[in-house]
């Protein structure tokens, strides 16, 4: 069973973005994968809270958490050559969808005096990435569960290196974003 958003982009989406930008179907922008990622902070020194971290990015990603180990130390953050640092998701295909849909549909709508996501957070390649402030937001969270709320970086990235078109992808996606000029 396709995810709806999937769908949606077959039959909606690529129609509409191929009458505005690209005659040709290949060149037309597409999403190829979103990336979610934990800094962990304090959590460096906690393993309890570093696996807490991990299974709840897991829950909510639907894919299991990779831990990021440092690769060089840096006296200033008290970071050490090897020591866990935080954990990431990366996802493609139907299971990044089916995080876009929920993620749309769902989570943002639960954050309270939620405005719109910052239209600045384009990187002048065509990806869009955002933070979050906490993860109680997704439905398969259990606050009960957490030991500590953290925040979250979801980083989307688009075919196109076009800013314009890939702003014009999300937004037919759905990705709501705040209204007026950047």
């Amino acid at each position: 069973m396709a995810s709806r958003l999937l769908e949606r982009y077959k039959a909606e989406i690529v129609p509409a973005l191929q009458s505005e930008f690209a005659q040709n179907k290949m060149l037309t922008p597409k999403l190829e994968k979103v990336v979610i990622s934990v800094g962990a902070g304090e959590a460096m020194k906690d393993s309890k809270l570093m696996q807490n971290i991990e299974d709840t990015i897991s829950l909510i990603a639907g894919q299991k958490a990779v831990r990021i180990i440092a690769k060089k130390s840096v006296a200033g953050f008290k970071v050490r050559e090897g020591t866990p640092v935080g954990c990431k998701v990366t996802l493609r295909g139907e299971q990044m969808y089916n995080f876009l849909d929920k993620l749309i549909s769902i989570a943002l709508p639960r954050v309270k005096d939620f405005a719109g996501l910052n239209r600045n957070g384009f990187d002048g390649r065509g990806n869009f990435n955002f933070g979050l402030d906490e993860q109680l937001m997704f439905p398969e969270v259990v606050y009960d569960n957490i030991i500590k709320t953290h925040g979250m970086n979801i980083s989307i990235a688009t075919s196109t290196d076009s800013d314009t078109q890939s702003f014009r992808l999300l937004e037919l996606v759905g990705v709501p974003f705040t209204k007026g000029k950047a």
